[in-house]
Parts: C-alpha cells; sequence; structure tokens
C-alpha cells in the first residue's frame, strides 16, 4: 500500500484513480464520513448509489452535492425496508463494483431493542448483513465489499459476542453492545471473503478513526465527555475519517485486501476475536438463522 497514514485524506488516497463507469453503493450517506466517501469516489467517476433512512433524505444529498446517482430509502433496523432496497438497487439492473457497508448507530445510552434483537446489533450488523448479502450477485467478479467497523471493537466482551442474549436483556452496556456489533462487522467481512475465496472478489473491513460526526447522536452527553478526554491531536477530520474506506474501495493495491482489517489506511491488528474464523462462522450461521426469522 502506498505512504498513506493517519492524516491522509479520501481525496489524497484517490488522487489519481478514475472510476468512470463504476457504480458504488454508499449506506448513510447522507452526512459524516459516508457523505464525504460518496462526494469524493464520485468526484473520481463513480455513479453512486446512495442509501439513507428516507428517500427524502437520500433525494436531498444527491441534490445537494450535485453528482451522478440514484437515491434508496434503507432503514437498516426494518428487514423489510433493507430487502426493498435491496430490490430497488437489483432492480437498477447496474453491476456494482463496490458496497460500502458504512451507515451504524452508536452508544445507545440505554437499551432498545426490536424483533427480539438489541438495537445496535440489529442496525450495524445484521442490517448489513441482509443488504449486502442480498446484493452480492450483483457483484462485478473482481468487486469489493467495504464494511466499516471501529477499533471500539476491542469492547466486546470476552466472549466475543453473546449469543446467549442478543436482546441485551440480562447485560447491557452502551459501548461494550456498540462494541460487539462492530466486532460483529470484522467477522462479517472475514466470512464473506472466505465465501470470495476462488474469485476475484474482495472483502475488508476498517476502522475509520475517532471523527466528530453525529454519530454520537443518541449518546451526546457521553460521546462529548470521550471527546473531551481525548487528544485533539488523535481526532480526525471527516475527509481524514473517510480516507481509509475511499483507499479500501478504489485504490488498485487494495485487491489485496481480502479478509483484512485497516485503520490510518494500512492494515492493522485487530483483537484476538475479530481473527477467530470459528467464531465468525458461528456468527454466520445464527445471523442467518435470525435472518430467516425476521421474514
Amino acid at each position: 500500500m502506498p505512504n498513506f497514514s493517519f492524516s491522509s485524506t479520501a481525496e489524497e488516497v484517490t488522487d489519481g484513480v478514475s472510476l468512470v463507469g463504476k457504480t458504488v453503493v454508499v449506506t448513510g450517506f447522507n452526512s459524516g464520513i459516508g457523505l464525504e466517501t460518496a462526494r469524493v469516489l464520485a468526484k473520481r467517476g463513480a455513479f453512486i448509489i446512495g442509501a439513507a433512512r428516507t428517500l427524502e433524505k437520500a433525494e436531498r444529498t444527491l441534490a445537494d452535492l450535485g453528482i451522478d446517482g440514484a437515491a434508496v430509502a434503507c432503514e437498516l433496523s426494518e428487514p423489510a425496508s433493507v430487502r426493498a432496497a435491496v430490490q430497488t438497487i437489483l432492480g437498477l439492473d447496474r453491476r456494482l463494483d463496490v458496497i460500502i457497508c458504512n451507515a451504524g448507530i452508536m452508544a445507545l445510552p440505554e437499551r432498545h431493542h426490536k424483533y427480539g434483537i438489541e438495537l445496535q446489533f440489529l442496525t450495524n450488523h445484521v442490517g448489513h448483513f441482509i443488504f449486502a448479502t442480498g446484493l452480492v450477485d450483483a457483484l462485478a467478479p473482481d468487486g469489493r465489499v467495504v464494511v466499516v467497523s471501529s477499533g471500539a471493537h476491542h469492547r466486546a466482551s470476552e466472549v466475543g459476542i453473546t449469543f446467549d442474549d442478543l436482546s441485551g436483556e440480562r447485560s447491557y452496556e452502551p459501548w461494550e453492545r456498540y462494541g460487539q456489533s462492530k466486532l460483529a462487522n470484522i467477522l462479517f467481512a472475514r466470512s464473506l471473503q472466505r465465501r470470495f475465496d476462488g474469485t476475484s472478489r474482495v472483502a475488508s473491513s476498517l476502522h475509520p478513526g475517532v471523527i466528530k460526526t453525529n454519530l454520537g447522536r443518541n449518546n451526546p452527553k457521553d460521546t462529548q465527555a470521550f471527546y473531551e478526554q481525548m487528544d485533539p491531536a488523535t481526532l480526525k477530520s471527516i475527509p481524514q475519517g473517510a480516507a481509509t474506506q475511499c483507499l479500501l474501495a478504489a485504490r488498485p493495491e487494495a485487491a489485496n485486501a481480502a479478509g483484512r482489517y485497516y485503520a490510518d489506511c494500512q492494515p492493522s491488528p485487530s483483537s484476538v476475536r475479530a481473527t477467530d474464523d470459528v467464531l465468525a462462522e458461528r456468527l454466520w450461521q445464527v445471523t442467518e438463522e435470525v435472518v430467516a426469522g425476521l421474514e
């Protein structure tokens, strides 16, 4: 990988890369690093399929950016909405070159659940599982799936994923549950890559960095305290925060990123649980069972 680092921006890591004729899907593209990702990849020539919670938000974002693309409604915590988004995208009859699973929620101060699943796990993992696996048949032979995780995956429980308490009813701590959902993101990318073995398709995951965006809107007091405790030098700007996912989506060298976890635009170590392929396969099987029950 070229000499990109913590301070590299999305524009810098895609400089000289042409995405003309490519189609990129981005969830949560209406704000934060998703917005910057869509803007920069469109600048490099990509057709952007932008997913937001409502069609109105998605259409307004495309209009504000003034880019070539299609707007899609996708509420990741509602399986019916995710499946409808998948069908809308398939109906565009476009080959998909990149799917970026970017959207998410973080550190809900109180336990919320739907369909018996804690809301962060449902939104960040299960919703994206339905979304990405539903679109795989439209993925280009050399297509990429980029899953936005977080260094917060280190906060997951000692067992990794509490399969016997996916609702969070027995135990709920905001950052631990967020960490579980982000660990699930990494494990999903690893499992998806194993299913890509023997092809030129690539699935990877990443930590974008710590960035002041509206991701912390659900727990503003706690999140603000978290930011205040940090050395400002360790915080990234939004253009810096979008860099790693843009690199994995666009750089030719990222074809070698299969199944790997990145941070600061480079391969990065993750937790021991995040490299546990037995755990990853169990997560895949359990998620399939959960999804089947959401029909």
